[in-house]
């Protein structure tokens, strides 16, 4: 590849918040690596509206939570061009419980994607980044949530635990490797209009919750985006450790 790539992986991006990340940073100048964990389909078609705007796109298949598929994923990366960026987007959220109703797997899986898998894949940025390990420096924007302030109570007590998980690593990582040329932030959104309630089992929680929002509406997967852009963007130069809501005023 020439040496003009300008890679950025984005995390789960095959739908919502992470496709419209995707769309947004080819449009910006990056060169897009989708991931996705199983709808190579969806994936595909993001990196096909990447490629229609000039800038290069792979599509990489990895669950997060397995430490072997990130490795991997960053291999097959690695042979494409140098990482400059990564948007750390891939979660999940599950059905509305309260914590005493919760089996241990569920908990297993929302801490494996949610935290470990964030970990894992900004593990791997630094690795190729930080100016430590010879890199040029890059920024990892983590997705966390505004549930890691308001903690879900009966609903999702476990997703607001894992995006608290974020908030502090991303918090952690900022100064540890503030000095090496790698800022790291986090975007929290709050309610937005994407298919992540519907995989939750509640597909009108969107239209239910707008009301109680400041703004009176949800938000739109293209508008956090933006804020995702920003913090990517030259224009953060000195922003760094930063937990940016995007949230209507929730």
């Amino acid at each position: 590849m020439p040496e003009t790539t300008n890679w950025l992986l984005v995390t789960g991006g095959s739908r919502g918040i992470g496709a419209a990340v995707a769309r947004q940073a080819a449009a910006a100048g990056w060169d897009v690596a989708v991931n996705y964990a199983r709808d190579a389909a969806a994936a595909e078609a993001v990196a096909a509206e990447v490629r229609a705007q000039g800038r290069q796109a792979l599509t990489l298949q990895a669950d997060v939570q397995h430490e072997d598929q990130v490795l991997a994923m960053f291999a097959r990366l690695d042979a494409a061009g140098p990482l400059r960026g990564l948007v750390n987007n891939a979660g999940v959220v599950d059905t509305a419980q309260r914590l005493d109703e919760m089996s241990g797997a569920r908990l297993q899986r929302m801490m494996g994607i949610n935290v470990v898998g964030m970990l894992l894949c900004a593990r791997e940025a630094v690795r190729r980044m930080s100016t430590r390990h010879g890199g040029r420096g890059g920024p990892i924007v983590n997705l966390s949530s505004a549930a890691a302030r308001l903690g879900s109570p009966g609903q999702y007590l476990d997703y607001a635990a894992s995006k608290g998980a974020v908030d502090v690593a991303t918090l952690g990582l900022a100064r540890e490797v503030a000095a090496e040329g790698v800022r790291v932030n986090a975007v929290r959104p709050g309610i937005i209009d994407t298919d992540i309630h519907a995989s939750g089992g509640q597909p009108d929680r969107v239209r239910e919750l707008a009301p109680g929002v400041p703004m009176q509406r949800a938000g739109q997967p293209e508008e956090v985006a933006a804020a995702v852009i920003w913090l990517l963007s030259d224009g953060a130069s000195y922003t760094t450790g930063a937990l940016l809501d995007v949230t209507g005023g929730r």
